[in-house]
């Protein structure tokens, strides 16, 4: 009976890991995620590149995220995991190469010729048995599994114009919370929606190359955006409101390039 225990309790341990160290991530979060007075969080690229033992810190934190089996979690453990490893992930790319002025100027690897900017194709990390890149995680697991515009608010592509990087990890706990939260900070900033003189929204290029995300057309994307709007911000946007240009800066979120 003991041995049948034992077994038993092996299983279920292999079936659900403990949970990476989101505190450690925390600690180097807190370090050098700087929230600017423009409601725009940068990291300071310069300072975190110089220290190995944080940049060893934040190797170490995917590498375990990669031991990981994420298959096994629960929904939100799952979509907390996958958003976190994108970000950490990320941010391991920008400080192999910084300084680079824009994370666009980083070429994926291991792809053949592709002109296209950006590291996203290139495979980093092995889940499960699986390689994946950036572009993986992101359209083949997080939208395609999840089916949540939140998403959106949930990873960041280290640009001036992405929804903030958060503060700390994604939680299940508190999971739905905090994506309302970011959703809400990402629609009220210019970055998000802003209304031009002729009344039209210039609003955030995310909403046109994910409109499909956002209720798959323009009507759906104000919808999206007066759900989480403020007040003052929903009525001025109102149901009929037009969508009248887009918009998106690549600079990199770089505390050093801050105003």
């Amino acid at each position: 009976m003991r041995a049948l225990l034992t077994a038993l309790a092996m299983f279920l341990l292999a079936a659900n890991p403990a949970a990476a160290d989101d505190a450690g991530f925390d600690a180097l979060l807190d370090r050098y995620l700087i929230a600017g007075r423009d409601g725009i969080n940068r990291v300071d690229y310069a300072a975190w590149r110089g220290n190995g033992a944080d940049r060893a810190g934040l190797d170490a934190y995917v590498a375990e995220l990669s031991t990981q089996r994420p298959s096994a979690f629960a929904r939100d453990r799952a979509f907390a995991y996958w958003a976190n490893l994108y970000n950490a992930v990320t941010l391991q790319i920008v400080l192999e190469r910084y300084p680079v002025r824009s994370i666009m100027d980083i070429r994926s690897q291991g792809v053949g010729f592709d002109p296209r900017p950006g590291p996203w194709r290139t495979k980093r990390v092995v889940i499960e048995g699986r390689r994946l890149s950036l572009d993986a995680i992101e359209h083949q697991i997080l939208r395609a599994e999840f089916h949540d515009p939140r998403v959106h608010y949930a990873v960041n592509c280290a640009s001036l114009a992405c929804p903030n990087l958060q503060p700390r990890a994604w939680r299940a706990d508190t999971l739905d919370a905090d994506l309302d939260q970011a959703a809400r900070a990402y629609v009220n900033h210019p970055r998000g929606v802003a209304i031009r003189a002729d009344g039209a929204l210039r609003v955030s290029s995310l909403y046109r190359w994910f409109r499909a995300d956002f209720g798959g057309s323009d009507a759906g994307v104000v919808a999206h955006l007066r759900a989480y709007a403020g007040p003052a911000l929903a009525a001025r946007i109102g149901a009929s409101a037009r969508i009248g240009g887009h918009g998106y800066d690549w600079a990199l979120n770089d505390a050093a390039a801050r105003p």
